[in-house]
């Protein structure tokens, strides 16, 4: 399970993104943004983020810190923003935090130099998450410290909004948009370093981190348990085709890795607790 901490202050809004999260201070004394079951999105964004964002880190990927994070819907007595009251009332309980990052940087793969080994393990982990949101138009990465983090992954794991359409574990994955395309990802060095790492018990830690309120109520899954052991089943599965989604990934970099495309402006498309603003 995840680290828990309860919040103890409700500090700003964050309103660059759909689903309004939070900048939160907490009784561990941490600060941490904030994304609640209660938003728009919903808690399967919550899910995504956990799963994803713990097998990242598993995995040897730089992902910040994330805690569940006890809110009581009293903080929202003092809010002045009725579109915030809202929210933290409507999610009591637990909530997604993900550690505040103070001062980091927008990274943007044209301005930062990035290694080939970083860039493939990235791309391979993308692609087999499924996660449509790391664009060079929104690459969802900080740098901190002299380091490179990932960040913002509810957008993985699509296939938890149609449980019934077919399953299809070889699905090529998109990536002539990828933030990291232009860095020649070595997807090579990346398999076989993910090789030995990712196994049944690796994902089954990323599963089990998720709360049972997050799972619960499900439609078409009697319980969290087999909703969690549907997760692990669809996301081994990916890996194990990985041998017919690969080849295109492949083709993907060795044909477009090195094109021509307009860099966006410092800072289009991120929001501006990025770089430390309030």
């Amino acid at each position: 399970m995840l680290p828990a901490v309860t919040a103890t202050r409700y500090v700003t809004p964050l309103r660059e993104g759909g689903s309004l999260p939070g900048l939160m201070e907490a009784d561990d004394l941490g600060t941490y943004v904030v994304k609640f079951h209660g938003a728009g999105q919903g808690r399967k964004a919550l899910v995504a983020e956990v799963i994803s964002g713990v097998l990242a880190r598993a995995l040897g990927l730089p992902v910040p810190a994330l805690v569940t994070v006890e809110v009581d819907p009293v903080l929202a007595t003092n809010e002045p923003d009725q579109e915030v009251q809202d929210l933290l009332r409507a999610s009591p309980g637990r909530n997604l935090g993900v550690d505040f990052l103070p001062g980091s940087l927008d990274l943007d793969a044209t301005a930062f130099e990035l290694p080939a080994g970083f860039a493939g393990r990235v791309l391979l982990f993308d692609a087999l998450v499924g996660n449509v949101d790391r664009s060079w138009r929104n690459p969802n990465m900080l740098f901190w410290h002299g380091s490179p983090y990932l960040i913002d992954h509810g957008a993985t794991l699509t296939f938890h909004h149609n449980w019934a359409a077919p399953e299809n574990a070889a699905k090529p994955y998109d990536a002539l948009e990828h933030a990291l395309l232009g860095c020649l990802p070595d997807l090579a060095a990346a398999e076989a370093a993910f090789a030995p790492l990712l196994t049944t018990e690796l994902l089954r830690n990323a599963i089990d981190a998720v709360p049972d309120e997050w799972l619960v109520g499900e439609p078409g899954f009697a319980d969290a348990l087999l909703l969690r052991e549907t997760y692990l089943a669809r996301i081994w599965a990916r890996w194990q085709m990985r041998g017919e989604w690969l080849p295109d990934l492949r083709t993907v970099v060795r044909e477009h890795g090195m094109r021509e495309r307009s860099t966006p402006p410092p800072g289009a498309g991120r929001p501006a607790w990025v770089h430390g603003a309030r």
